[in-house]
């Protein structure tokens, strides 16, 4: 077995709770001859096992039987595990329980017992009706005319006949839509993650195009799920081109939708973490931090839910740590932020290898800002280099791209003066290669361009002011522009520089004129 799968096996034993742990013993002894099998032997060396060695274990077990087929015996076990886990799990499954139910209408058809098969029919199609499982229903459906087929003429009526084909009819529209909903909305998401916010009209265009027809839907024709589909596309597309306050009123539709009883059960939490954290990021961009302050809390009521497995922790860290570090930044409270480094670096060290890169270099983006706006420009260059040496993010420009400006100003601040030359023309290659010299970036550029050549302390202190006006100028006059002070103040920046005051004094004041400005 390859040397993947073999760590694939050690995974998943680690991964097991404790609990998980003792039912997969329980499970092996009563499916296993012997009072210590194998699989129970190899599983417990596995686990104590921090990094697993194939060859320290060949020592640990030299002379067994079971090491000739040592590639067979892995796989068993894992399989073994896998099944284990299925019958612990079951019961806390709503799919595992239909296709459980499914699976027994095939054994009672086999054996003719008709009769039991439309109990168990009746009894999961209200299930997965109620929970809206739409692909469900349809191998319901499918189980229902087998079985009409099976029982003859005398037992199928023109009404059941109608009642079918109109219910069928109506699960394959309803996938069709969410179907397209989906497409579009993983085509803004993943254009998102790669591009950023628009730069230009041509980008907005671009997403224009991705979002298609979806806004000639009637939502009247959706059932909730499809409208929750819907409003969460609409709100991405909106975020996509700018326009945070509409995006924003999408979101909020949808937190009205999973508020009615009838949604609780039907939206995953992994959705619930993604609409809060959201909601909580635009709130506060457009000033109404009582209400994103309102939103953390209840994103941070279900960090409290029990039973939470690997995958929700990890979004859940990484959606309470992004959100709260973007709080601290928007107020210029950095010595907060400084606080929470490192609980993020143990979660970050603790979900290594399983959290995704572009969640990862989101937080180490917000690390280095929290870095530099506390003055610690060799611990910001720390995580800076975490996005540069990742080479699977240099496809993803926005985040990679404002990573090499954020670079550029440390190198700055840590007197590199040997290293900037060279960094600049490497900066300058990347944008225009990928065609993202905006104006906000050739402004930028030039600006540390004259700065490294220039060697008086006046001559500097007029540069800096020179930044900041034409700074003001491209993000006042232009929405695009304006996005790149999403991920650092550089406007802000270079106007502490000019007044000579501290970076987080400047955030704080333009923060506080803000409260003022909305009240």
């Amino acid at each position: 077995m390859s040397s993947k799968v073999n760590n694939a096996l050690h995974e998943l034993v680690k991964s097991l709770s404790k609990s998980e742990k003792r039912y997969f013993k329980l499970y092996s002894s009563r499916h296993t001859t012997g009072s210590e099998n194998n699989y129970t032997r190899l599983f417990d060396y596995i686990d104590q096992l921090d990094v697993y060695d194939e060859a320290i274990l060949f020592v640990n077990f030299k002379g067994e039987a079971f090491l000739n087929r040592f590639s067979i015996t892995k796989k068993r076990l894992y399989d073994q595990i896998l099944s284990a886990l299925d019958a612990y799990h079951v019961g806390n499954s709503l799919e595992a329980q239909l296709f459980k139910q499914l699976h027994s209408f095939d054994i009672l058809y086999e054996k003719a017992l008709y009769n039991q098969c439309r109990r168990i029919l009746s009894s999961a199609h209200k299930l997965a009706d109620k929970n809206g499982c739409k692909e469900i229903l349809l191998l319901l459906h499918s189980k229902k005319k087998k079985l009409l087929e099976t029982l003859g003429a005398d037992a199928v009526n023109e009404s059941d006949v109608r009642e079918i084909s109109v219910k069928i009819k109506g699960i394959l529209e309803g996938l069709n839509m969410q179907d397209e909903l989906w497409t579009s909305k993983s085509r803004i998401f993943m254009r998102l993650s790669e591009k950023g916010v628009a730069r230009s009209e041509e980008e907005k265009v671009k997403y224009e195009i991705q979002l298609g027809s979806l806004l000639d839907l009637d939502q009247n024709e959706m059932d909730d799920e499809l409208k929750f589909l819907y409003n969460h596309t609409m709100a991405a597309y909106y975020f996509a081109i700018g326009e945070f306050i509409a995006s924003l009123k999408w979101i909020e539709q949808n937190i009205q939708l999973l508020e009615m009883s009838s949604m609780e059960d039907k939206i995953p939490i992994n959705r619930r973490i993604s609409l809060y954290t959201n909601a909580i990021y635009l709130a506060d961009k457009l000033g109404d931090h009582k209400r994103s302050i309102e939103l953390l809390a209840t994103l941070k009521i279900l960090s409290n839910t029990s039973n939470l497995n690997e995958d929700l922790e990890i979004k859940l860290f990484s959606s309470i740590s992004s959100i709260e570090l973007s709080l601290n930044i928007s107020k210029g409270d950095f010595d907060s932020s400084s606080s929470l480094i490192k609980s993020i670096g143990s979660g970050l060290q603790r979900f290594d290898g399983k959290i995704t890169i572009n969640r990862k270099a989101f937080l180490a983006f917000k690390l280095a800002v929290v870095q530099i706006g506390s003055g610690n420009y060799s611990e910001a260059l720390k995580w800076i280099n975490c996005i540069l040496n990742d080479s699977r993010l240099d496809k993803t420009e926005d985040i990679y791209g404002f990573t090499l400006l954020l670079d550029l100003l440390v190198h700055f601040e840590l007197n590199h003066d040997e290293l900037l030359p060279y960094s600049l023309k490497s900066v300058q290659r990347f944008f225009k290669t990928r065609n993202r010299m905006y104006s906000f970036e050739t402004v930028l550029l030039k600006f540390i361009s004259k700065l490294i050549r220039c060697k008086d302390r006046f001559e500097t202190e007029e540069l800096w002011g020179g930044l900041y006006q034409e700074l003001s100028k491209v993000t006042d006059a232009s929405t695009f522009d304006s996005m790149a002070l999403e991920y650092f103040d550089f406007k802000s920046w270079a106007e502490s520089k000019q007044k000579g005051k501290p970076f987080k004094a400047i955030i704080r004041e333009n923060y506080l004129c803000g409260l003022l400005s909305a009240s």
